[in-house]
């Protein structure tokens, strides 16, 4: 079938992206060219990069960006900080992908495949996992994780309408409460100049607002988020949805939109106004807000916290698969 394998730069993976000539599946935000450099730039100390790029002829039909430690191979992305992960292939190109990409591996003498939060319609599930199997190959998967995710109607009315009546009041009572407090605003910082201020706020209000977050946020997560907001603002896919109250930031949401999707994907708030419930309503007025830009679904990401139901979200499984290239 004339297809061939070649190993690539991050420049490369952006010319893909950029250019609608290839019919590429970019499945969700966290294989972005972009998002990929940096994960790997903070976090692939100690491991290989490569990425690999499968054609037929002279059409893409998918790519694997992965890390390669001794004789294992993962996609590239600390489980810490990507809620899931997949492969970048063409719409009815997988069994043909991965075919080629499993020999190549092999004849570089990586062995092992450690394949981490994937959802079912993840290439792995649906296509690579099938063609292990046929190579009689050793698989295991099994359930790690839930993301939860909500379709978006076309009006807020619809939105509140499809909750219970219990979580319908909740919301509005506690809309009520803020408006009563003070002076509201939320808006959104999506401009790269104005950014780096918007970071500040965001880092201050996440490592207040709960002890264990102080915590996660190392010097190497402070690079890794600050960085990120960075690149995702060049490319005009970052939304800092910040919430004030009497002009003073109470809470904030770091949300990533692509492809008619929005991303909640870290907040935090001021637990000095957390009878308020600023930290719910910011999310709360993120969901308004990508309702009233037309946005087709929310995605709460990996996590089944309480407030994800609260508001209307359906979990999604999220598995882990190792396979044995032998």
């Amino acid at each position: 079938m004339g297809y061939t394998i070649t190993e690539e730069s991050f420049a490369s993976l952006n010319s893909y992206w950029t250019d609608s000539r290839h019919n590429l599946n970019w499945g969700s935000i966290f294989v972005f060219p972009g998002w990929l450099q940096v994960s790997w730039q903070v976090f692939g100390s100690g491991a290989e990069l490569y990425l690999g790029v499968v054609r037929q002829r002279e059409k893409i039909i998918g790519i694997a960006p992965l890390l390669v430690k001794e004789e294992t191979a993962s996609i590239i992305g600390s489980a810490d900080v990507c809620d899931y992960l997949d492969f970048i292939v063409a719409p009815g190109m997988g069994r043909d992908f991965f075919s080629v990409l499993l020999d190549d591996l092999r004849q570089k003498g990586i062995n092992h495949l450690d394949l981490r939060r994937l959802r079912p319609d993840s290439t792995v599930l649906t296509d690579l996992v099938a063609i292990a199997k046929e190579r009689r190959y050793d698989i295991r998967y099994q359930l790690v994780d839930v993301s939860l995710e909500l379709e978006l109607p076309s009006t807020w009315d619809e939105y509140l309408a499809k909750l219970t009546g219990k979580q319908r009041r909740e919301v509005r009572r506690k809309l009520r409460r803020l408006w009563e407090a003070g002076n509201v605003d939320y808006h959104i910082v999506e401009d790269s100049a104005a950014v780096h201020d918007a970071m500040d706020t965001f880092l201050k209000l996440f490592s207040e607002s709960r002890e264990d977050k102080a915590t996660f946020m190392t010097a190497q997560m402070e690079s890794f988020f600050r960085s990120l907001a960075d690149t995702m603002a060049e490319a005009g896919l970052l939304r800092l949805g910040i919430l004030e109250l009497d002009t003073l930031p109470t809470a904030i949401v770091m949300c990533f939109d692509y492809n008619d999707c929005v991303y909640l994907y870290n907040s935090g708030y001021n637990p000095r106004y957390s009878a308020l419930s600023v930290g719910l309503l910011c999310k709360v007025l993120c969901i308004k807000d990508s309702i009233q830009r037309g946005r087709k679904r929310f995605d709460f990401l990996k996590g089944g916290e309480p407030y994800k139901y609260h508001l209307g979200g359906r979990e999604i499984p999220l598995y882990s698969c190792h396979i044995i290239i032998k």
